[in-house]
C-alpha cells in the first residue's frame, strides 16, 4: 500500500492511475497543502517507488496559484505518443472559490508542461462574466475587446458553463463546483467529464456530471449534464469505462463516502442504477479506473480518519473490476497478491477461546468440523498468532444465532477484530473490541464498527469466504467477491478462528495461507 511518510503531516489525496510499458503510474495530490501532483511508479501495483513531482502550482496571479485537486491522464489523441493530464485548479484570486480545468502535457510520462492558457486580469476566457458580456449588444465593443483575447484553437483554463451550471459565487452554496475531470474517447469523439451542479433544484440536490464535448483540438464546447440523479450534492471524480459494450459510469459520493456506478447501453446516455449500486463500502473514496494487460483495476484512496479525509490516509491495493452475467459490476481480490501468498499450513482441530464455560462441541465432519455454542458466545481459534495471512473456507449456520470470524485476537484480553456475519440477511460487520489502555472506568471499553456490508446471501447451503490481511489492509470476499475493503492498525498479530454464537456452524474446505509481509525497498516503496 501507499501512504506518505509517518509524522510528515502529509497525506495522500485523489489518485490517477495508468498502465503503461509495464510499468503502473501513479499520480497523486498532497494533502492537506494541494501544492504539487506527485508521481510513483511500480511494477505489480502494491509497492511504489516516488519520483520527480509532475505539476507544481502557478506562479503568484496565475488560474491556479492556490491549490492543485484531481487529474486525469490519458492518451493525446492529436499527438501520438504523447499524454495529456487535465486537473483542478484554484486561484488565490477568488479565495480558492472557483474551480478550473487546465492541461499539463508530455511525451514520456515524466515531464509535463503546462499548456498555454489566457487568463487576462484573472479571469479566463470562458469566465461567466466575460461570457455574459459578450452576448449583451450594449457591450459590442467591450464584447469584441474581449474576443480579441481569446485564441479559437485553445480554451484553458475551462470554466462552467452559465448555459448549463452554477457558474458564479451568487448562486447555489457561493462555491462554484467544477472539479475532477475524466477524459473519454466516445466512438472517436473525445468528452471530458466534470464534477459540476446543474442551475435548478434544491441546494444539496444539484450533483450532476457536466459534459463538454472536445470539438477541435484543445477546444471543448459545453453541453447538458451527461447525469443529473437529483440526489446528491457533489458526484465526484467521475470515469467512464466500457465492458462486453456496455458503458458504465463510476463516482464517489461525499454523503456516504461510498463508490457507486450507473449503467448504459452503446451511448453514454439514459443512465440507470443497479439495485445494489455501491462499488466499494464506505472509506474508500475518488476510486480511478486503469486497463492492464489482464483487464480494469480500480484504485482509490482509503480515509483512515473518517471525520478528517485530508489526514492519514492511504492507497490500498487495487481491485479488479468485472461484469457480471446480469450486467452488475462487482471487484476480485488483486491477482498480483499471489506473489505474497506462501504455501497453505495444516489446521489442526480447532481449540476453545473460552476453556472455563461448557455446552460447546467440536466434531469431525467430511472436510472440516461442525461447531456448536448452543448458549452463548464461543470462538473456536484455528491457528496463531498470526499477523498477514489468508484463510479460505465455506461456513454454513444451524440455529437461530450469530457467526462470524475472530482474528489478530489476544487470548488473554480477547482485544482483537470481531466480524460479524448475517449467512440470512447477507450482512457482514468488523468491529475493533478490546481495551483501551490508557483510560479507566468505562472508558476502558473500545467498540468500533470498521465498515459494514451486505450481499445476496444464499441461505441455508452457507457461503464460501476468503479473509486476507496485508498489513493494515483488510479484504473479505465471499464467492469471490470483494465485500469489505479497508486498513486500520488497531491489532496487528494474534489468534485467527470463527465463532459460534447460539447456534451449530461447520466450517469446511478449509485453506490457510500465510503471507509474507509488505516490505520497504530503496527506502521509498512504502508497505501497508
Amino acid at each position: 500500500m501507499f501512504s506518505e511518510t509517518d509524522g510528515s503531516r502529509k497525506t495522500i489525496g485523489d489518485i490517477h492511475v495508468i498502465f503503461h510499458d509495464g510499468l503502473y503510474h501513479l499520480f497523486h495530490l498532497v494533502l492537506p497543502n494541494h501544492d504539487f501532483i506527485a508521481h510513483a511508479v511500480s511494477t505489480d501495483a502494491i509497492h511504489w517507488r516516488r519520483l520527480r513531482n509532475a505539476v507544481f502550482l502557478g506562479d503568484p496571479g496565475s488560474w491556479d496559484d492556490l491549490m492543485l485537486w484531481t487529474m486525469h491522464v490519458s492518451p493525446d489523441p492529436h499527438k501520438p505518443g504523447s499524454w495529456r493530464m487535465f486537473y483542478t485548479g484554484l486561484c488565490r484570486r477568488d479565495h480558492g472559490l472557483y474551480q478550473r480545468v487546465g492541461l499539463a502535457v508530455s511525451d514520456d510520462l515524466y515531464i509535463w508542461k503546462k499548456h498555454p492558457v489566457h487568463w487576462e486580469d484573472g479571469r479566463g476566457p470562458h469566465d461567466p462574466e466575460l461570457v455574459r458580456k459578450a452576448r449583451d449588444k450594449s457591450l459590442r465593443e467591450e464584447a469584441d475587446e474581449i474576443a480579441a483575447l481569446i485564441d479559437p484553437e485553445s480554451c484553458y483554463p475551462i470554466s462552467p458553463s452559465p448555459d448549463h451550471y452554477e457558474s458564479n459565487l451568487e448562486e447555489g452554496r457561493h462555491l462554484v463546483s467544477f472539479r475532477d475531470p475524466f477524459f473519454f474517447q466516445d466512438e472517436g469523439s473525445g468528452i471530458l467529464l466534470v464534477a459540476a451542479r446543474v442551475k435548478h433544484g434544491p441546494l444539496v440536490r444539484r450533483g450532476c456530471i457536466a459534459l463538454y464535448r472536445e470539438v477541435r483540438p484543445h477546444y471543448f464546447e459545453p453541453e447538458p449534464a451527461l447525469l443529473h440523479p437529483g440526489l446528491y450534492d457533489d458526484i465526484e471524480v467521475p470515469n467512464i469505462v466500457v465492458i462486453d459494450g456496455e458503458r458504465y459510469l463510476i463516482g464517489s459520493i461525499r454523503e456516504d463516502a461510498k463508490i457507486r456506478y450507473w449503467y448504459a447501453g452503446d451511448e453514454c446516455k439514459d443512465w440507470r442504477s443497479n439495485h445494489d449500486n455501491v462499488l466499494m463500502p464506505q472509506g474508500n473514496y475518488a476510486g480511478r479506473v486503469c486497463e492492464d494487460e489482464h483487464g480494469w483495476l480500480l484504485f482509490c484512496f482509503f480515509a483512515m480518519n473518517r471525520e478528517d479525509r485530508t489526514a492519514n490516509n492511504l492507497m490500498p491495493p487495487p481491485k479488479r473490476l468485472c461484469r457480471a452475467d446480469d450486467g452488475a459490476l462487482f471487484l476480485r481480490t488483486f491477482e498480483g497478491f499471489e506473489e505474497w501468498i506462501e504455501k497453505a499450513v495444516e489446521v489442526e482441530e480447532p481449540t476453545l477461546l473460552l476453556k472455563e464455560t461448557s455446552g460447546h462441541r467440536v466434531g469431525r465432519i467430511d472436510g472440516g468440523w461442525q461447531l456448536e455454542s448452543m448458549f452463548g458466545f464461543q470462538a473456536f481459534l484455528l491457528d496463531g498468532p498470526l499477523t498477514d495471512f489468508r484463510l479460505d473456507c465455506h461456513l454454513a449456520v444451524d440455529g437461530r444465532g450469530k457467526c462470524g470470524f475472530v482474528f489478530h485476537l489476544n487470548e488473554e484480553t480477547h482485544d482483537g477484530y470481531y466480524l460479524s456475519l448475517d449467512l440470512l440477511k447477507g450482512m457482514a460487520q468488523l468491529r475493533a473490541w478490546g481495551t483501551a489502555p490508557d483510560s479507566a472506568g468505562e472508558h476502558m471499553m473500545r467498540f468500533r464498527t470498521l465498515q459494514s456490508a451486505n450481499w445476496v446471501a444464499r441461505g441455508d447451503c452457507g457461503e464460501t469466504f476468503s479473509l486476507m490481511v496485508f498489513g493494515s489492509y483488510i479484504e473479505l470476499s465471499i464467492d469471490g467477491r470483494i465485500v469489505l475493503s479497508l486498513a486500520d492498525p488497531s491489532f496487528l498479530e494474534g489468534q485467527l478462528g470463527v465463532y459460534a454464537d447460539s447456534c451449530s456452524l461447520s466450517i469446511t474446505n478449509v485453506g490457510l495461507h500465510p503471507m509474507r509481509e509488505p516490505e520497504q525497498r530503496d527506502g521509498q516503496l512504502v508497505g501497508a
